[in-house]
This record gives C-alpha cells, structure tokens and sequence, in this order.
C-alpha cells in the first residue's frame, strides 16, 4: 500500500513529505515508547504513535521508519516538523486513534513488523 493510499483511508493531513506519496509500506508498528519502537519495529515500517515530540523522528530516523503517522489528530511541534524535514521523514496525522488506525490498515493488507514477541 502506498503513502498515498494511506493517507486516503486514514483521512490523513500529510504535515512532511508530499513528495513521498507513491512510497510502499508493507509493515507498520504502534507504539508511544520509542524504547519498543527501537527494540521490534523494522526498517521500511510505517510507525503509528500518539507523541509528537523530536524525539519519535530520531529514533524513526536510526531505523529507517518509512513514515510517522500521529493519532489522535496530534500534531508535531514545530521542532519535530523542522528535523522530519531535514531527514526527509514524511509525518502524516490522523484524527483516529491509534487502534482505529492499525485496524484500518491491517484490514487493507498491512501487517505488523513481528506479529508476537517471543521469550528470550
């Protein structure tokens, strides 16, 4: 599924990266601890989290996230914006939650990056 389309079925504001549109994403992951964001998410992944602060762009940024989407129609300070930018992160926010969205997209062929964690 492209960004794009994305984008349509979430009722999406693209904040960072119109150009970025046709890129494909297979996977996603949801979280608001970037800390599980750093210990399950892929690269390549779209990343669905409620925070808005710089600190989601750099931790998508060390992983190679393919896009933010934010929920709940949160929106990224300007200081986030300005560093999705100059990493070329596109930042798109949604007024459904989180749950809502991943559902969404899963039901549009989407998948999770790991579909369980397993015990170590």
């Amino acid at each position: 599924m492209n960004l794009g389309n994305i984008k349509d079925l979430l009722e999406a504001e693209v904040i960072i990266g119109e150009d970025q549109l046709d890129m494909v994403v297979k996977t996603a992951f949801v979280a608001d601890l970037m800390s599980d964001v750093l210990a399950f998410a892929t690269a390549g992944s779209l990343l669905i989290t409620g925070l808005t602060n710089p600190q989601v762009v750099r931790t998508a940024d060390v992983l190679d996230i393919a896009a933010i989407i934010m929920g709940r129609g949160k929106r990224p300070s300007r200081e986030t914006a300005q560093l999705a930018e100059k990493l070329n992160i596109p930042v798109l926010t949604t007024k459904y939650i989180l749950f809502e969205a991943s559902g969404r997209l899963y039901s549009e062929g989407v998948r999770g990056c790991i579909e369980r964690v397993t015990s170590k």
